[in-house]
């Protein structure tokens, strides 16, 4: 794999290297996903409707959470008063209760990932045709996204954004 990485490199190099003219000529952009994730309004748009979405949800697991913690602070002040049974019948409820609570938090978690997948997958879909329109109509020979590092000059973030803010 490493070795395949290298030959690619390598031809690339000599590519360039050989064709110093045209690489001159070559006009590369820049688009960072992450600032689109958080700029672009098609990705605010999805964050709002997401929020919207499992907003009654997480009012629930924190309702959940505040009895919970009621519980165990009522079973650790009263525990010594209470009656043998009484004290297990606590324990049981709080015990019950919990697991409800982690097994609800999880299933939070996983539908909230899931839907924020098919979010995220939805805006980078429109940020790739509006990144392919921008290419084909300002001449780009080549659009990279993350990278390491890039020069300023190169982003057309902004461009991409404007486009998606247009579209809506």
């Amino acid at each position: 794999m490493l070795k395949a990485k290298t030959l690619v490199l390598a031809s690339l190099m000599s590519v360039l290297g050989a064709t110093g003219a045209v690489a001159a000529e070559l006009k590369v952009g820049y688009v960072d996903t992450q600032r689109i994730f958080r700029d672009a309004p098609a990705a605010q748009k999805a964050a709002k409707k997401l929020e919207s979405e499992f907003s009654r949800r997480d009012q629930e697991l924190q309702r959940m959470a505040k009895q919970l913690q009621g519980l165990q602070e009522s079973l650790e002040k009263n525990s010594v008063t209470m009656v043998e049974s009484e004290r297990r019948a606590k324990e049981k409820e709080f015990g019950d209760l919990s697991r409800e609570f982690q097994r609800r938090q999880r299933e939070f978690r996983e539908d909230l990932n899931l839907r924020q997948n098919e979010e995220n997958a939805a805006v980078i879909e429109k940020a790739n045709r509006a990144i392919k329109q921008i290419a084909e109509s300002e001449k780009f020979d080549l659009i990279l996204q993350d990278v390491v590092w890039v020069s300023p000059r190169l982003d057309v973030t902004e461009r991409v954004i404007k486009a998606l803010s247009d579209g809506k």
